[in-house]
Parts: structure tokens; sequence; C-alpha cells
């Protein structure tokens, strides 16, 4: 067969794209039939445009790459505070709960059924991660204790809690609520002096 497609252009020749819109795209003008008839000449592009337009769009793309990266790593992040502030939300209205269980625990009055669900209740806030602090003797820490009594003592070296009145709670490093202590000081603290 010797006639050729008329699709085909064939090796030599560049392809021709045909533009059927009625607005021209770059003038916003209609077209008329005559410039229909016309294909658009392509501006030509030096070598050096080329290269210099390649590394535009590289770094481009690579910009852009990084932001979204950026984006992931920030919307990760805050996808996990968002959720350790609800998890913090929650478990600050069961401490309450907590506290009656240990008091229950305290006189003797948590058996039965009673003691299967107060187990269960603290496994879970366990393994959400909430932990109590507060001992007797600790040194005192005003940042995680809070004095609710003060006392001299000869038995003790510096400020420390000689009794827990209620336990403090924490998350990982946040403090939920601080452990409330009564506070001895050493009888033999130095008077401050007014000399500076």
């Amino acid at each position: 067969m010797t006639m050729s497609d008329p699709r085909d252009n064939g090796p030599e020749t560049e392809p021709v794209i045909r533009d059927n819109r009625k607005i021209d795209p770059e003038t916003g003008q209609a077209r008329s039939a005559a410039d229909e008839q016309q294909p658009k000449a392509a501006a030509p592009v030096a070598e050096g445009g080329d290269a210099q337009l390649l590394a535009e769009r590289t770094a481009d793309l690579q910009r852009l790459q990084a932001e979204y990266t950026n984006y992931r790593r920030r919307v990760e992040r805050d996808r996990i505070a968002v959720r350790e502030q609800a998890v913090a939300g929650a478990l600050s209205e069961l401490l309450p709960v907590l506290d009656d269980i240990g008091r229950a625990r305290d006189h003797g009055e948590l058996n039965g059924g009673f003691a299967k669900v107060a187990e269960s209740l603290e496994a879970a806030v366990t393994k959400l991660g909430l932990t109590s602090f507060g001992q007797k003797g600790d040194p005192f820490d005003p940042t995680v204790h809070e004095a609710l009594m003060h006392s001299y003592s000869s038995e003790v070296t510096e400020p420390t809690a000689i009794e827990v009145l209620q336990p403090g709670y924490r998350i990982g490093d946040r403090v939920l609520r601080p452990a409330r202590v009564a506070v001895a000081e050493p009888e033999d603290a130095p008077a401050a002096s007014d000399e500076d």
C-alpha cells in the first residue's frame, strides 16, 4: 500500500496539533475561521534555556516535596497531641473515682465484685498511661507536690513529704494532678540573715 495514513505524519515531520476551541485560551477572544486554519508556530527554546528550565522545575519539585514532608510531620504531631489531650481529659474525670477506690481499699471495704471492677478500672487507666506518684518520705518538689500542711521535724534533713494525703497522677511527663502532701522541714534550719 503506497498511500500513507493521514494520521501518520512520518518520522521527519513534527506532529500537527489542531486546537478546535472557539475561544483562544491565550487572548480570551473568539477565534475566526482563518485563525483555526493556521497552526501557531512554536516558540524556539535555546539550549541554555532548556537546562535552566529543567533546573528551575527540579528545584520547584524538591521544594514541594520538602513542604509536603513537613506538612505530613506537622499533621502527625498534631494528631498525637490531640489524642494525648483527649486521653488526659477523660482520665482527669476518673481521678475522683480512683481516689474513692483507694480510700475503700485503705478501709478494707474493697471486696467481692466491687474489687474486680476496681482492678479492671485500674488496669485500664494504667494501660492508657496513667501512673500515680507521691510516696511518704519523698523529697518535697513543688513542681509535682502540693503542700497542704507544714511542720518542722528533727527526723528530716530537707523538706520532705511526711504524709501523702492524696496521690498525684501523671501521663508521661504531664502532671494531671499534683500529689497533696504534708511537708516537714528540719528544725535546725538556719534563720534567714539580713546580710546579703
